[in-house]
Protein backbone atom coordinates (compact mmCIF):
# COMPACT_ATOMS: atom_id res chain seq x y z
CA UNK A 1 0.00 0.00 0.00
CA UNK A 2 1.46 3.40 -0.96
CA UNK A 3 2.26 6.05 1.63
CA UNK A 4 -0.41 8.36 0.21
CA UNK A 5 -3.10 5.89 1.25
CA UNK A 6 -1.99 6.30 4.86
CA UNK A 7 -1.83 10.09 4.94
CA UNK A 8 -4.91 11.77 6.36
CA UNK A 9 -7.65 13.56 4.53
CA UNK A 10 -8.33 16.91 6.19
CA UNK A 11 -11.97 17.83 6.79
CA UNK A 12 -12.51 21.49 7.66
CA UNK A 13 -15.68 22.02 9.69
CA UNK A 14 -17.48 19.61 12.02
CA UNK A 15 -21.07 20.50 11.14
CA UNK A 16 -23.43 17.95 9.65
CA UNK A 17 -21.60 17.71 6.32
CA UNK A 18 -18.10 17.63 7.81
CA UNK A 19 -19.06 15.09 10.45
CA UNK A 20 -20.64 12.83 7.83
CA UNK A 21 -17.64 13.19 5.49
CA UNK A 22 -15.22 12.32 8.30
CA UNK A 23 -17.28 9.26 9.25
CA UNK A 24 -17.43 7.94 5.68
CA UNK A 25 -13.66 8.34 5.30
CA UNK A 26 -12.86 6.65 8.61
CA UNK A 27 -15.24 3.78 7.93
CA UNK A 28 -13.46 3.27 4.59
CA UNK A 29 -10.15 2.90 6.47
CA UNK A 30 -8.78 6.38 5.71
CA UNK A 31 -7.26 8.50 8.52
CA UNK A 32 -9.04 11.82 9.02
CA UNK A 33 -8.04 15.07 10.66
CA UNK A 34 -11.27 16.87 11.52
CA UNK A 35 -10.74 20.62 12.00
CA UNK A 36 -13.28 22.63 14.02
CA UNK A 37 -12.68 26.25 14.99
CA UNK A 38 -15.23 26.28 17.84
CA UNK A 39 -14.84 27.05 20.73
CA UNK A 40 -11.66 29.00 19.94
CA UNK A 41 -13.67 31.04 17.45
CA UNK A 42 -17.46 31.02 17.63
CA UNK A 43 -19.97 31.97 14.94
CA UNK A 44 -22.94 34.33 15.20
CA UNK A 45 -25.35 31.37 15.40
CA UNK A 46 -23.64 28.47 17.22
CA UNK A 47 -23.90 28.16 21.00
CA UNK A 48 -21.69 25.10 21.73
CA UNK A 49 -18.49 23.42 20.55
CA UNK A 50 -20.33 20.19 19.71
CA UNK A 51 -20.20 18.54 16.31
CA UNK A 52 -23.29 18.74 14.09
CA UNK A 53 -24.95 21.40 16.25
CA UNK A 54 -28.41 22.27 14.90
CA UNK A 55 -28.66 26.06 14.92
CA UNK A 56 -32.14 26.42 13.43
CA UNK A 57 -34.95 23.86 13.48
CA UNK A 58 -34.54 20.43 15.08
CA UNK A 59 -36.44 18.77 12.23
CA UNK A 60 -34.99 16.70 9.39
CA UNK A 61 -38.43 17.08 7.77
CA UNK A 62 -40.52 14.24 6.33
CA UNK A 63 -39.41 10.67 6.96
CA UNK A 64 -41.79 9.25 4.33
CA UNK A 65 -39.53 7.26 1.98
CA UNK A 66 -42.40 6.27 -0.32
CA UNK A 67 -43.88 9.61 -1.34
CA UNK A 68 -41.51 12.37 -0.21
CA UNK A 69 -38.15 13.36 -1.68
CA UNK A 70 -36.47 14.22 1.62
CA UNK A 71 -37.83 11.04 3.22
CA UNK A 72 -36.29 9.16 0.30
CA UNK A 73 -32.98 10.93 0.97
CA UNK A 74 -33.17 9.75 4.59
CA UNK A 75 -33.56 6.15 3.45
CA UNK A 76 -30.73 6.38 0.91
CA UNK A 77 -28.39 7.75 3.55
CA UNK A 78 -29.35 5.02 6.00
CA UNK A 79 -28.46 2.43 3.36
CA UNK A 80 -25.09 4.18 2.92
CA UNK A 81 -24.28 3.90 6.64
CA UNK A 82 -24.87 7.57 7.48
CA UNK A 83 -23.73 8.73 10.91
CA UNK A 84 -26.11 11.69 10.78
CA UNK A 85 -29.16 9.51 10.15
CA UNK A 86 -28.21 6.83 12.69
CA UNK A 87 -27.65 9.53 15.33
CA UNK A 88 -30.91 11.20 14.34
CA UNK A 89 -32.84 7.94 14.61
CA UNK A 90 -31.32 7.30 18.04
CA UNK A 91 -32.38 10.75 19.31
CA UNK A 92 -35.76 11.26 17.63
CA UNK A 93 -38.63 13.08 19.31
CA UNK A 94 -42.35 13.04 18.33
CA UNK A 95 -43.03 15.16 15.24
CA UNK A 96 -45.94 13.76 13.25
CA UNK A 97 -44.68 12.52 9.90
CA UNK A 98 -41.29 14.18 10.32
CA UNK A 99 -37.99 13.01 11.78
CA UNK A 100 -37.15 15.54 14.50
CA UNK A 101 -34.41 15.13 17.08
CA UNK A 102 -33.35 16.18 20.54
CA UNK A 103 -30.74 18.65 19.32
CA UNK A 104 -28.40 18.28 22.31
CA UNK A 105 -28.57 14.48 22.39
CA UNK A 106 -28.04 14.35 18.63
CA UNK A 107 -24.93 16.54 18.75
CA UNK A 108 -23.51 14.57 21.67
CA UNK A 109 -24.03 11.30 19.79
CA UNK A 110 -22.28 12.53 16.64
CA UNK A 111 -19.42 14.03 18.66
CA UNK A 112 -18.88 10.94 20.81
CA UNK A 113 -18.91 8.57 17.84
CA UNK A 114 -16.32 10.54 15.89
CA UNK A 115 -14.04 11.19 18.87
CA UNK A 116 -14.07 7.46 19.68
CA UNK A 117 -13.12 6.38 16.15
CA UNK A 118 -9.45 5.31 16.04
CA UNK A 119 -8.91 6.88 12.60
CA UNK A 120 -10.32 10.32 13.50
CA UNK A 121 -8.11 13.04 14.96
CA UNK A 122 -9.83 16.25 16.09
CA UNK A 123 -7.94 19.53 15.67
CA UNK A 124 -9.49 22.58 17.35
CA UNK A 125 -8.74 25.96 15.81
CA UNK A 126 -9.56 28.03 12.76
CA UNK A 127 -8.20 27.19 9.33
CA UNK A 128 -7.61 30.77 8.26
CA UNK A 129 -7.24 31.17 4.53
CA UNK A 130 -6.56 28.35 2.10
CA UNK A 131 -5.41 25.02 3.61
CA UNK A 132 -1.62 24.49 3.53
CA UNK A 133 -0.15 23.08 0.31
CA UNK A 134 0.99 19.91 2.07
CA UNK A 135 -2.66 18.97 2.69
CA UNK A 136 -3.12 17.13 -0.59
CA UNK A 137 -6.74 16.12 0.01
CA UNK A 138 -9.12 18.49 1.80
CA UNK A 139 -12.88 18.60 2.23
CA UNK A 140 -14.11 22.11 3.05
CA UNK A 141 -17.38 21.68 4.92
CA UNK A 142 -17.50 24.98 6.76
CA UNK A 143 -21.19 25.44 6.06
CA UNK A 144 -23.08 28.67 5.54
CA UNK A 145 -21.09 30.33 8.34
CA UNK A 146 -17.66 29.98 6.74
CA UNK A 147 -15.08 32.11 8.55
CA UNK A 148 -14.34 35.40 6.75
CA UNK A 149 -10.66 34.59 6.16
CA UNK A 150 -11.41 31.32 4.42
CA UNK A 151 -14.33 32.75 2.46
CA UNK A 152 -12.18 35.61 1.20
CA UNK A 153 -9.38 33.21 0.21
CA UNK A 154 -11.80 31.05 -1.78
CA UNK A 155 -13.23 34.14 -3.44
CA UNK A 156 -9.77 35.30 -4.50
CA UNK A 157 -8.94 31.84 -5.82
CA UNK A 158 -12.12 31.40 -7.87
CA UNK A 159 -12.63 34.97 -9.02
CA UNK A 160 -16.31 34.55 -8.23
CA UNK A 161 -18.32 37.20 -6.48
CA UNK A 162 -19.47 35.87 -3.13
CA UNK A 163 -23.14 34.90 -3.01
CA UNK A 164 -25.03 35.19 0.24
CA UNK A 165 -28.49 35.09 1.82
CA UNK A 166 -29.98 35.63 5.24
CA UNK A 167 -31.25 32.69 7.26
CA UNK A 168 -33.56 33.36 10.20
CA UNK A 169 -33.91 31.29 13.40
CA UNK A 170 -37.27 30.40 14.98
CA UNK A 171 -38.00 31.02 18.70
CA UNK A 172 -38.14 28.18 21.26
CA UNK A 173 -40.81 28.23 23.99
CA UNK A 174 -40.92 26.51 27.40
CA UNK A 175 -43.85 24.06 27.26
CA UNK A 176 -44.88 24.81 30.85
CA UNK A 177 -45.61 28.43 29.87
CA UNK A 178 -48.16 27.48 27.17
CA UNK A 179 -51.87 27.82 28.02
CA UNK A 180 -53.58 24.51 27.21
CA UNK A 181 -57.01 25.93 27.93
CA UNK A 182 -56.53 27.44 24.48
CA UNK A 183 -53.85 25.29 22.81
CA UNK A 184 -54.09 21.55 22.07
CA UNK A 185 -51.99 18.64 20.81
CA UNK A 186 -52.61 17.34 17.28
CA UNK A 187 -50.60 16.51 14.16
CA UNK A 188 -52.02 17.80 10.90
CA UNK A 189 -54.56 15.23 9.69
CA UNK A 190 -53.62 13.20 12.81
CA UNK A 191 -50.59 11.84 10.95
CA UNK A 192 -48.17 9.83 13.06
CA UNK A 193 -44.49 9.61 12.14
CA UNK A 194 -41.26 8.15 13.57
CA UNK A 195 -41.55 8.20 17.34
CA UNK A 196 -44.91 10.00 17.11
CA UNK A 197 -48.56 9.37 17.99
CA UNK A 198 -50.51 11.62 15.63
CA UNK A 199 -50.81 14.25 18.37
CA UNK A 200 -47.29 15.61 18.26
CA UNK A 201 -47.65 19.36 17.65
CA UNK A 202 -49.00 22.05 19.98
CA UNK A 203 -51.56 24.14 18.11
CA UNK A 204 -52.52 27.74 18.96
CA UNK A 205 -55.68 28.95 17.15
CA UNK A 206 -56.53 32.44 15.93
CA UNK A 207 -59.81 34.03 14.94
CA UNK A 208 -59.89 36.38 11.96
CA UNK A 209 -59.72 39.42 14.25
CA UNK A 210 -56.79 37.99 16.22
CA UNK A 211 -54.97 37.03 13.04
CA UNK A 212 -55.36 40.44 11.39
CA UNK A 213 -54.22 42.17 14.59
CA UNK A 214 -51.18 39.90 14.74
CA UNK A 215 -50.25 40.64 11.12
CA UNK A 216 -50.53 44.38 11.75
CA UNK A 217 -48.26 44.09 14.80
CA UNK A 218 -45.70 42.05 12.81
CA UNK A 219 -45.51 44.72 10.15
CA UNK A 220 -45.27 47.61 12.63
CA UNK A 221 -42.69 46.13 15.03
CA UNK A 222 -39.03 47.25 14.78
CA UNK A 223 -36.81 44.90 12.77
CA UNK A 224 -33.11 44.11 12.90
CA UNK A 225 -31.24 46.74 10.89
CA UNK A 226 -28.77 45.52 8.32
CA UNK A 227 -25.28 46.86 7.88
CA UNK A 228 -24.58 48.71 4.65
CA UNK A 229 -22.74 45.75 3.12
CA UNK A 230 -25.72 43.48 3.86
CA UNK A 231 -28.43 45.62 2.27
CA UNK A 232 -28.75 43.71 -1.01
CA UNK A 233 -28.33 40.19 0.38
CA UNK A 234 -31.38 38.09 -0.65
CA UNK A 235 -33.30 35.75 1.62
CA UNK A 236 -33.57 32.04 0.83
CA UNK A 237 -37.22 31.58 -0.18
CA UNK A 238 -37.58 28.40 1.90
CA UNK A 239 -36.67 30.19 5.14
CA UNK A 240 -38.31 33.61 4.98
CA UNK A 241 -38.86 35.56 8.21
CA UNK A 242 -42.54 35.71 9.15
CA UNK A 243 -42.63 39.49 8.84
CA UNK A 244 -41.28 39.29 5.29
CA UNK A 245 -44.01 36.78 4.41
CA UNK A 246 -46.61 39.02 6.07
CA UNK A 247 -45.47 41.97 3.97
CA UNK A 248 -46.40 40.04 0.82
CA UNK A 249 -50.10 40.07 1.68
CA UNK A 250 -52.39 39.58 4.64
CA UNK A 251 -53.28 36.01 3.61
CA UNK A 252 -49.72 34.82 2.95
CA UNK A 253 -49.10 33.32 6.40
CA UNK A 254 -52.53 31.60 6.38
CA UNK A 255 -51.37 29.68 3.31
CA UNK A 256 -47.92 29.04 4.79
CA UNK A 257 -46.86 28.15 8.34
CA UNK A 258 -50.19 29.33 9.84
CA UNK A 259 -52.53 27.31 7.62
CA UNK A 260 -55.45 25.85 9.65
CA UNK A 261 -56.15 22.78 7.47
CA UNK A 262 -56.15 19.27 8.94
CA UNK A 263 -56.66 20.54 12.50
CA UNK A 264 -59.72 20.49 14.78
CA UNK A 265 -59.89 22.78 17.83
CA UNK A 266 -61.28 20.67 20.71
CA UNK A 267 -62.11 23.82 22.73
CA UNK A 268 -64.35 25.48 20.14
CA UNK A 269 -66.92 24.43 17.57
CA UNK A 270 -65.70 26.70 14.77
CA UNK A 271 -62.63 26.05 12.63
CA UNK A 272 -59.71 28.39 13.44
CA UNK A 273 -58.97 31.13 10.94
CA UNK A 274 -55.23 30.46 11.39
CA UNK A 275 -53.07 28.19 13.57
CA UNK A 276 -49.55 28.52 14.95
CA UNK A 277 -47.85 25.15 15.47
CA UNK A 278 -45.04 24.30 17.88
CA UNK A 279 -42.90 21.17 17.57
CA UNK A 280 -41.06 19.32 20.36
CA UNK A 281 -37.41 20.39 20.47
CA UNK A 282 -35.82 18.12 23.09
CA UNK A 283 -36.20 14.55 24.36
CA UNK A 284 -37.61 15.71 27.69
CA UNK A 285 -40.47 17.48 25.93
CA UNK A 286 -39.87 20.69 27.88
CA UNK A 287 -39.00 22.88 24.87
CA UNK A 288 -41.05 23.54 21.72
CA UNK A 289 -40.02 25.53 18.67
CA UNK A 290 -42.41 27.67 16.66
CA UNK A 291 -42.72 25.98 13.27
CA UNK A 292 -41.89 28.31 10.37
CA UNK A 293 -41.61 31.32 12.71
CA UNK A 294 -38.08 32.42 11.87
CA UNK A 295 -37.94 36.17 12.48
CA UNK A 296 -35.77 39.26 12.51
CA UNK A 297 -37.91 41.26 14.94
CA UNK A 298 -35.92 42.96 17.71
CA UNK A 299 -35.89 40.92 20.90
CA UNK A 300 -38.15 43.02 23.17
CA UNK A 301 -40.74 43.59 20.46
CA UNK A 302 -40.45 39.98 19.33
CA UNK A 303 -41.58 38.65 22.71
CA UNK A 304 -44.40 41.21 22.86
CA UNK A 305 -45.75 40.35 19.40
CA UNK A 306 -45.46 36.58 19.84
CA UNK A 307 -47.42 36.79 23.10
CA UNK A 308 -50.36 38.10 21.06
CA UNK A 309 -50.83 34.50 19.87
CA UNK A 310 -53.65 32.81 21.85
CA UNK A 311 -52.11 30.19 24.12
CA UNK A 312 -48.75 32.01 24.18
CA UNK A 313 -49.90 35.07 26.12
CA UNK A 314 -47.67 34.02 29.03
CA UNK A 315 -44.97 32.36 26.94
CA UNK A 316 -41.43 32.20 28.27
CA UNK A 317 -38.73 31.82 25.64
CA UNK A 318 -35.68 29.59 25.92
CA UNK A 319 -34.40 31.28 22.77
CA UNK A 320 -35.77 34.16 20.76
CA UNK A 321 -35.50 34.23 17.01
CA UNK A 322 -32.42 35.58 15.33
CA UNK A 323 -30.80 36.25 12.00
CA UNK A 324 -27.46 35.35 10.46
CA UNK A 325 -25.83 35.74 7.09
CA UNK A 326 -25.18 32.60 5.07
CA UNK A 327 -22.81 32.18 2.14
CA UNK A 328 -22.75 29.67 -0.69
CA UNK A 329 -20.72 29.05 -3.82
CA UNK A 330 -21.74 29.13 -7.45
CA UNK A 331 -21.12 25.39 -7.52
CA UNK A 332 -22.31 24.65 -11.09
CA UNK A 333 -19.51 26.89 -12.31
CA UNK A 334 -16.84 26.12 -9.69
CA UNK A 335 -17.09 22.38 -8.87
CA UNK A 336 -16.60 19.22 -10.91
CA UNK A 337 -18.75 16.11 -10.68
CA UNK A 338 -16.73 14.78 -7.71
CA UNK A 339 -17.18 18.07 -5.75
CA UNK A 340 -13.60 19.19 -6.45
CA UNK A 341 -12.82 22.86 -6.96
CA UNK A 342 -11.84 23.19 -10.60
CA UNK A 343 -9.31 25.92 -9.76
CA UNK A 344 -7.63 23.72 -7.09
CA UNK A 345 -8.68 20.04 -7.29
CA UNK A 346 -7.09 19.07 -3.97
CA UNK A 347 -10.02 20.94 -2.38
CA UNK A 348 -13.47 19.36 -2.25
CA UNK A 349 -16.52 21.16 -0.92
CA UNK A 350 -19.49 19.76 0.96
CA UNK A 351 -22.63 20.92 2.74
CA UNK A 352 -24.60 24.14 2.52
CA UNK A 353 -21.67 26.11 1.16
CA UNK A 354 -22.20 24.15 -2.10
CA UNK A 355 -25.73 25.53 -2.49
CA UNK A 356 -27.85 22.72 -1.12
CA UNK A 357 -30.39 23.79 1.48
CA UNK A 358 -31.36 21.77 4.53
CA UNK A 359 -29.72 19.64 7.19
CA UNK A 360 -30.15 16.32 5.41
CA UNK A 361 -29.15 17.65 2.00
CA UNK A 362 -25.98 19.12 3.53
CA UNK A 363 -25.11 15.85 5.22
CA UNK A 364 -25.79 13.93 2.00
CA UNK A 365 -23.25 16.03 0.11
CA UNK A 366 -20.81 15.43 2.97
CA UNK A 367 -21.41 11.70 2.60
CA UNK A 368 -20.61 11.86 -1.11
CA UNK A 369 -17.55 14.07 -0.61
CA UNK A 370 -16.21 11.61 1.98
CA UNK A 371 -16.74 8.66 -0.33
CA UNK A 372 -15.14 10.44 -3.30
CA UNK A 373 -12.09 11.37 -1.20
CA UNK A 374 -11.81 7.84 0.22
CA UNK A 375 -11.95 6.29 -3.24
CA UNK A 376 -9.20 8.61 -4.45
CA UNK A 377 -6.99 7.67 -1.49
CA UNK A 378 -7.57 3.97 -2.22
CA UNK A 379 -6.82 4.35 -5.92
CA UNK A 380 -10.37 3.43 -6.85
CA UNK A 381 -12.76 4.91 -9.39
CA UNK A 382 -16.04 5.91 -7.74
CA UNK A 383 -18.86 6.65 -10.14
CA UNK A 384 -21.49 9.06 -8.75
CA UNK A 385 -24.83 7.64 -7.64
CA UNK A 386 -27.37 7.57 -10.49
CA UNK A 387 -29.29 10.83 -11.08
CA UNK A 388 -32.48 8.83 -10.49
CA UNK A 389 -31.55 8.69 -6.77
CA UNK A 390 -32.03 11.57 -4.34
CA UNK A 391 -28.29 11.84 -3.68
CA UNK A 392 -27.47 11.62 -7.37
CA UNK A 393 -30.10 14.21 -8.29
CA UNK A 394 -28.73 16.68 -5.73
CA UNK A 395 -25.15 16.10 -6.88
CA UNK A 396 -26.07 16.53 -10.53
CA UNK A 397 -27.96 19.74 -9.76
CA UNK A 398 -25.14 21.51 -7.92
CA UNK A 399 -22.35 20.32 -10.23
CA UNK A 400 -23.88 21.34 -13.54
CA UNK A 401 -27.61 20.67 -13.65
CA UNK A 402 -28.50 24.11 -12.32
CA UNK A 403 -28.14 27.29 -14.35
CA UNK A 404 -25.01 29.02 -13.05
CA UNK A 405 -26.29 32.51 -13.81
CA UNK A 406 -29.33 32.12 -11.56
CA UNK A 407 -28.06 29.52 -9.07
CA UNK A 408 -29.77 29.63 -5.66
CA UNK A 409 -29.89 27.19 -2.69
CA UNK A 410 -32.12 24.17 -3.33
CA UNK A 411 -33.81 21.52 -1.19
CA UNK A 412 -34.12 18.01 -2.59
CA UNK A 413 -37.36 17.64 -4.58
CA UNK A 414 -38.74 15.39 -7.29
CA UNK A 415 -38.27 18.18 -9.85
CA UNK A 416 -34.52 17.39 -9.76
CA UNK A 417 -35.10 13.77 -10.81
CA UNK A 418 -35.26 12.47 -14.40
CA UNK A 419 -38.92 12.08 -15.43
CA UNK A 420 -40.54 8.65 -15.22
CA UNK A 421 -40.12 6.33 -18.22
CA UNK A 422 -43.54 4.73 -18.47
CA UNK A 423 -44.05 3.87 -22.17
CA UNK A 424 -46.29 6.83 -22.80
CA UNK A 425 -48.43 6.48 -19.69
CA UNK A 426 -48.47 9.71 -17.70
CA UNK A 427 -48.17 9.25 -13.95
CA UNK A 428 -49.61 11.81 -11.59
CA UNK A 429 -49.73 12.54 -7.88
CA UNK A 430 -48.92 9.69 -5.53
CA UNK A 431 -48.29 7.24 -8.38
CA UNK A 432 -45.59 9.53 -9.79
CA UNK A 433 -43.97 10.00 -6.37
CA UNK A 434 -43.96 6.27 -5.68
CA UNK A 435 -42.42 5.62 -9.08
CA UNK A 436 -39.59 8.04 -8.26
CA UNK A 437 -38.92 6.50 -4.84
CA UNK A 438 -39.09 2.84 -5.86
CA UNK A 439 -36.82 3.48 -8.87
CA UNK A 440 -34.41 5.48 -6.71
CA UNK A 441 -33.99 2.80 -4.04
CA UNK A 442 -33.57 0.04 -6.63
CA UNK A 443 -30.94 2.10 -8.47
CA UNK A 444 -29.17 2.99 -5.21
CA UNK A 445 -28.96 -0.64 -4.15
CA UNK A 446 -27.54 -1.55 -7.55
CA UNK A 447 -24.98 1.28 -7.26
CA UNK A 448 -23.93 0.15 -3.79
CA UNK A 449 -23.56 -3.44 -4.99
CA UNK A 450 -21.15 -2.31 -7.72
CA UNK A 451 -18.87 -0.29 -5.44
CA UNK A 452 -15.34 -1.67 -5.02
CA UNK A 453 -14.52 -3.17 -1.66
CA UNK A 454 -12.41 -1.05 0.67
CA UNK A 455 -8.73 -1.86 0.45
Amino acid sequence: MSKAKHSPVHVVGAGLAGSEAAWQLAEAGIPVTLHEMRPERMTDAHQTDGFAELVCSNSFRSDDKDENAVGLLHEEMRRCGSLILSSGDANKVPAGGALAVDRDGFSRAVSATLVAHPLVTVARGEVAGLPPDEWDSVIVATGPLTSPALAEAIQRLTGEKELAFFDAIAPIVYKESIDFATAWFQSRYDKAGPGGTGADYINCPMSRTEYEGFIAALLEAPKTEFKEWEQDTPYFEGCLPIEVMASRGIETLRYGPMKPVGLTDPHRAERPHAVVQLRQDNALGTLYNMVGFQTKLKCGDQARVLRMIPGLQNAEFARLGGLHRNTFMNSPRLLDGALRLKAMPRLRFAGQVTGVEGYVESAAVGLLAGRFAAAQRLGQDLTPPPPTTAMGALLAHITGGAEAETFQPMNVNFGLFPPPETSGKRLKGRDRKRFHTSRALADLDAWLARLPAAA
